[in-house]
């Protein structure tokens, strides 16, 4: 792939040459991390308004947060339940700042697409509809009933519903979700790709072949009688803050903590609560016992070495009992394991046999453990690969169905599991088509839709003509953006749900429409009063959501109401009553969703209700066999030439997924400057690189090139022969062929990278 074609915005000329480098921090939170928040939620809201929004965050009578998926305690903080990250994601959806009819009028979308992916999303909350017809240089008003007739009048003419794709982010609530699904299932087709593909796919797809079920097994009162913790390929101080907490409450009973993965973040070594007078002046609490730098995609050898040491030297530690009445597979497990060589484990993982005896040691001592891991593993090829030997460790120890242990994927947006729980899936169950056609009196498509990587495949192809984004920045979450970016432009509309301007906006079909929705924070007034929402969190903890603000404008319409009135311009029928109140919705749910019966009376309770769960309650294990699965793979090492490096992308203190909240990682002394590569100091020198230096990250998949333009090197404690650097600058890097086995997302934390001195720059 020649990079001459990229467009300016994906690689701009300029250097960042106010970049800054400074030492990591050794510790996250405490008072800064208060000031941060109170400052970034003052300069958007005011300070009437941000005290008044903070305090109704993850609270029994408040909203939701519309960050992460991390569950709430059962006793709320009165105040401060929430993070750093997520009053941002707070202050960004509630900000007094507008973008309006006027704003567009003065700014073309080609300007537009010249400014930082930071600077679209700080200029404020969409207004009104806003249609870019063919064509044309700017986005311009449009009614609501026109965008909708638009829409239908797409979707009507093609010539068949497998053309249109409708894809989902992770903040949809369950109702607006469970009518979206269902209207795209009325349609006719099964596309429903959401964010789930991107990131804990493999995690699902994974747990379901080995546990017979692809949710996590643990429960927030596990992490309270746990004995040894496992974060695997997850950085819960910037990604899941809230998580801190817990993990604090663990380290100050003895709880062992131990880290696993290529770099060493500062939430994992000491915590300061900022929730503790002690933790805001500055006393601090060690969170990792243990950390072990695993090479980036070192994790199956890795887990392996710790089994075949389990096996081989703590034979009295696996609980045999628990294998022999509930597992399959075992034997066969045991001989790849004493087959396997220490040269290979040691090589592929970067991790010597004593550090690997150490944590094997750790683990053989626990009575009850939970691995907690996030897209660290679940974006290589081996994906699946890397989960299925998480189950197995797991499996050994009969760490399933026990308090205190068990799987526990860490989900990175707060209703992405409530979403997979109402149906969005392009690979529904049987038993789910079933029950929505018996409740709805229809014929649900059996054909599975498209994946998020399938879509963007098709589109490109020409084989989509309406993609339809409810929620997200599609473009910018994505792989391989310039291929990304052709295949939305191939689409004859393309329609974006937003509360915020971000980059989606900008690369469109041939035409194009923005229709901007209420926020998690803003009141939700219908014809039968206010409404509320429910959302269910990583846990399967399933509750209620209720913003308290004034809408950011008159026209705005709930998620809810833009499916009925999609529905009723496409199908003709009347879901207006669905619109009207959210408790007829929910009924529906009850009635098709498993799990979620009586659902109107079980949200209403304070906290919400967990949902059962069969590995967890029972020890059940819904396979084919009723066991659960013992499962066999291979170390199969990438492949790296001389002189190139394993490149993960990761992202900053200073975001969540694709919003940028300002151009700074605090955590690892980054500031000023979001275009830079973490390496190695030894691979520097053999490089003739030096800080600062500017270069070009160049991937290398099947013979083709891509192209990131204008980096500048900072030398980082990582592993020898890895490299790391932010998303989304660097997702132009990764192929859009490249996917992990089974669950098909993109393998953005493992992709063969050269750098190339910047000549000239």
């Amino acid at each position: 792939m020649s990079d001459e074609r990229t467009p300016a915005w994906l690689s701009p000329d300029q250097l960042e040459d106010t970049l800054r480098i400074g030492l990591p921090a050794d510790t996250a939170a405490g008072f800064t991390s208060v000031k941060v928040a109170l400052t970034v939620s003052v300069a958007q809201m005011g300070v009437a308004r941000a005290l008044s929004t903070l305090h109704k965050v993850n609270q029994a009578k408040g909203f939701d947060c519309p960050g992460c998926a991390w569950p709430e305690e059962a006793t709320q903080h009165p105040f401060a339940e929430f993070c750093e990250n997520g009053a941002k994601a707070v202050a960004l959806e509630a900000t007094l700042n507008r973008v309006t009819a006027a704003f567009f009028a003065q700014h073309s979308v080609e300007a537009l697409t010249q400014q930082s992916d930071h600077w679209l999303s700080q200029q404020g909350r969409l207004t009104q509809p806003m249609y870019l017809a063919s064509g044309a240089s700017h986005y311009a008003p449009i009614s609501w009933d026109d965008a909708f007739a638009m829409i239908a009048q797409e979707l009507t003419a093609m010539s068949s519903p497998n053309e249109a794709v409708f894809y989902t982010s992770g903040r949809t609530s369950n109702e607006a979700a469970f009518l979206y699904q269902l209207f795209v299932r009325m349609l006719g087709t099964n596309n429903l790709p959401d964010c789930s593909n991107m990131c804990h796919e493999s995690s699902g797809y994974a747990m379901r072949d080995t546990i017979g079920s692809g949710k996590g097994t643990v429960s927030l009162r596990d992490f309270a009688s746990s004995d040894c913790i496992v974060v695997i390929g997850q950085n819960p101080g910037t990604n899941h803050p809230r998580m801190l907490r817990t993990l604090q409450e663990a380290a100050r009973r003895g709880c062992n903590i131990v880290s696993i993965n290529p770099l060493m973040e500062a939430g994992l070594k000491r915590f300061r609560n900022p929730a503790e007078l002690t933790g805001l002046l500055g006393r601090a609490t060690q969170i990792a016992t243990h950390h072990v730098p695993v090479k980036i995609n070192g994790d199956v050898a890795l887990l392996k070495g710790v089994q075949k040491v389990l096996i081989e030297e703590h034979a009295s530690s696996i609980d045999r009992a628990f294998i022999r009445d509930h597992t399959e597979g075992f034997a066969a497990f045991c001989a790849d394991m004493k087959a396997e060589s220490w040269d290979a484990i040691t090589a592929s993982s970067g991790i010597s046999q004593a550090q690997i005896r150490e944590i094997a040691a750790i683990f053989a001592q626990s009575k009850a453990m939970i691995v907690c891991w996030a897209m660290g593993l679940t974006q290589h090829k081996n994906a699946v690969a890397n989960i299925q030997e998480i189950i197995n460790l797991l499996l050994l120890g009969g760490h399933f169905g026990r308090a205190g242990a068990g799987a526990c994927p860490v989900r990175g947006h707060s209703n992405v599991q409530g979403d997979r729980s109402m149906g969005i899936n392009e690979r529904p169950s049987a038993e789910f088509l079933r029950h929505l056609g018996d409740e709805f009196n229809f014929t649900p498509p059996q054909e599975h839709g498209f994946s998020t990587v399938e879509a963007i495949e098709a589109m490109h192809a020409g084989n989509v003509k309406v993609f339809f984004a409810m929620g997200g920045n599609f473009l910018s979450a994505t792989p391989d953006t310039q291929y990304t970016a052709a295949a939305l432009n191939a689409c004859a509309l393309t329609v974006q749900v937003s509360t915020n301007l971000n980059r989606s906006h900008l690369i469109t079909g041939s035409r194009a429409l923005i229709l901007p929705c209420l926020g998690r924070t803003e009141r939700d007034m219908q014809r039968s009063g206010a409404q509320f929402v429910c959302v269910e969190n990583s846990m399967g903890v399933v509750h209620l959501s209720e913003g308290a603000l004034e809408p950011a404008s008159e026209h705005l319409l709930s998620e809810t109401a833009i499916v009925t009135r999609l529905a009723h311009a496409t199908l003709g029928v009347d879901w207006s009553g669905y619109a009207d109140n959210y408790d007829s919705i929910r009924e529906r749910i009850a009635r098709v969703v498993p799990g979620f019966e009586s659902l109107n009376a079980r949200v209403r309770q304070t906290n919400g209700f967990e949902l059962a769960h069969a590995v967890r309650d029972h020890r059940e294990f819904r396979t084919p066999s009723a066991k659960a699965q013992f499962t066999v793979h291979p170390i199969t090492p990438l492949e790296v030439p001389h002189g190139h490096f394993v490149l993960t992308t990761i992202r900053t203190h200073d975001q969540f997924n694709t919003t940028i909240y300002a151009m700074t990682d605090r955590y690892r002394g980054i500031h000023n400057g979001r275009r830079v590569v973490l390496m190695n100091t030894s691979d520097m020198r053999e490089q003739g690189l030096n800080a600062r230096d500017a270069v070009d990250i160049v991937s290398h998949f099947r013979g083709e090139q891509r192209r990131a333009r204008n980096f500048r090197i900072v030398p980082y404690e990582i592993p020898r022969g890895c490299v790391a650097a932010y998303f989304p600058e660097t997702n132009v890097l990764v192929p859009i062929e490249s996917v992990a086995d089974g669950s098909l997302t993109p393998t953005s934390k493992s992709i063969i990278v050269s750098l190339h001195r910047a000549v000239g720059r």
